[in-house]
């Protein structure tokens, strides 16, 4: 006969009567029922029995010798392991005031022989019902006092981070962006009083001239999600500019949705950033121009021949000095763009006209590594900077030549792309849905290059950023193409990213507005 596992129990219950008739008949009911049954004649013997293994419920005789029910209750009651059991009192006797006494000193129930088992079952299961739902809102109780515990502990550490952070950091109210609590640091940047700030909105206090782009971000937070490091000019109450780095994260305050701001000031590197770009600009530029010139003069031999050594010499200098051009004029490029001193000259633009143009361009290179370069260009109209989207298109199409074998193939395409429900890299794979935009033009350069790792797929476009640290040496990149590109792509209001696969390849995308058909 195969193994069965028994039902467990219901209940454990601890039957205490001096009448073993009494304990043979509770018994046999209860144990018919399912529940677990320990029996014993004695006040004493229950209560070792009670401590040793508590039981659920008691069934306790009031009329015994040695120790009645009531001071075996009594005892029960004192005892922290026995406390909470419920006792149900049984008794021949009908009197009120033993009753009385049976609620007095802690029992939950009082029933009388001779027992009528539908009676005896319906109390029991309902104090047992009754100690279950208490052990239960206990419980819960205890779980909402540790986590009003750990909250008030939270609340402290953020309160004490919050004022003490060298960073600013204000909270403001994302319905009406008005603000609720600063920190010190954030008074000491903008010279205003906590009274000049709490209650109210960001526009009225008048931040600058991007105060109403932060407060129009706070309010759309909820459908943006937690916003990093945007760049803003900053007013503070002496009317002193200020830039600051913006980070915005979402928070709950007692049921109100609030926006966390902390702030870095970095009016301090902006000022470095300038006047490095103004020595780049001045003290750089012009020797190197120089030094190319006279490289020339070299070069063309209006100085003299050179032996077989002096000119590798000659053009290992050629090489590094127009490396370094291209490195200024990359860096003085990218931070017009950046300071918006360069402005696209827009107009429309022949994207097959485009690709081609870039293709020749390239084809020099292309030829010189092997490289077999294919455009499948797209007879549509654009509206762009086309000098700028060149730039973009031919630093692309160097970069996939450069990292190609002989033999590889490198292609450009163009292709209509009804929506912006692309998966970008760049946007972390997310979509970028918008149902009511015009059409999209997306194009693609594809090779067959040693591909990128993963790791740098999300900083590929940031400035001074490679795949390896040699390129610069070896293919002659300066790490700001890319975020070149990102920057002219993002001009027109469009997007770039790259997928790859290592030792395959990698594909970039450039996905930009089509013109409104009206």
């Amino acid at each position: 006969m195969p193994n069965q596992s028994l039902p467990s129990p219901k209940a454990d219950i601890l039957v205490i009567d001096d009448t073993p008739e009494n304990l043979n008949l509770l018994s046999a009911m209860l144990t018919e029922q399912g529940y677990k049954v320990r029996s014993v004649t004695k006040g004493s013997t229950g209560l070792r029995g009670a401590n040793a293994v508590p039981p659920d419920l008691i069934l306790l005789d009031v009329n015994m010798p040695e120790m009645n029910g009531y001071e075996v209750c009594q005892q029960l009651k004192v005892n922290d392991r026995t406390r909470e059991i419920p006792v149900i009192f049984i008794s021949a006797l009908g009197d009120v005031l033993d009753k009385v006494k049976a609620f007095a000193v802690g029992g939950v129930d009082y029933i009388t022989k001779p027992f009528q088992l539908e009676e005896v079952l319906a109390r029991i299961e309902n104090h047992l019902t009754i100690c279950q739902l208490q052990k239960q809102l206990q419980a819960q109780n205890e779980r909402l006092q540790q986590e009003i515990h750990d909250r008030t502990k939270a609340e402290e550490k953020f309160a004490k981070v919050f004022r003490s952070s060298p960073n600013p950091i204000a909270i403001a109210t994302v319905s009406e962006a008005r603000f609720i609590d600063i920190n010190p640091s954030f008074l000491k940047m903008s010279g205003y009083s906590q009274e000049e700030v709490i209650g109210h909105t960001v526009t009225k206090l008048d931040l600058g001239k991007d105060t109403v782009a932060i407060a129009q971000i706070i309010r759309c937070l909820p459908n943006s999600g937690s916003l990093y490091n945007l760049e803003f000019e900053f007013s503070t109450k002496s009317s002193e500019a200020k830039t600051i780095l913006l980070s915005i994260e979402m928070i709950d305050l007692a049921g109100v949705p609030c926006a966390l701001l902390i702030a870095n000031d970095i009016t301090e590197r902006k000022r470095l950033e300038n006047e490095f770009i103004s020595l780049v600009s001045h003290e750089l530029r012009t020797p190197l121009t120089s030094t190319m010139g006279a490289l020339d003069l070299l070069g063309a031999g209006q100085l003299g021949t050179l032996s077989a050594q002096g000119q590798k010499v000659l053009n290992i200098a050629t090489t590094n000095t127009e490396r370094l051009i291209r490195l200024v004029n990359d860096i003085l490029d990218l931070e017009r763009m950046k300071s918006g001193k360069i402005f696209m000259r827009k107009a429309k633009c022949n994207v097959a006209e485009l690709l081609i143009t870039a293709t020749e361009a390239m084809q020099a290179m292309a030829d010189k590594l092997q490289v077999k370069l294919i455009v499948n260009p797209l007879a549509i109209e654009l509206w762009a900077d086309p000098d700028r989207l060149l730039q973009t298109l031919t630093n692309l199409l160097s970069n996939a030549i450069k990292f190609s074998e002989p033999g590889d193939t490198v292609s450009i395409s163009a292709t209509l792309s009804e929506d912006r429900s692309v998966e970008c890299e760049e946007n972390q794979h997310s979509l970028i849905k918008d149902s009511s935009s015009p059409n999209y033009l997306l194009i693609t350069i594809q090779d067959q290059g040693r591909g990128i790792p993963e790791d740098k797929l999300q900083i590929i476009f940031e400035r001074f950023q490679q795949v390896d640290a040699s390129d610069s040496r070896n293919k002659g990149g300066t790490g700001l193409g890319l975020a070149i590109c990102r920057n002219i792509v993002q001009q027109h209001n469009g997007k770039i990213w790259v997928q790859s696969v290592l030792g395959e390849g990698s594909t970039f995308y450039v996905l930009l507005p089509l013109p409104s058909s009206k």
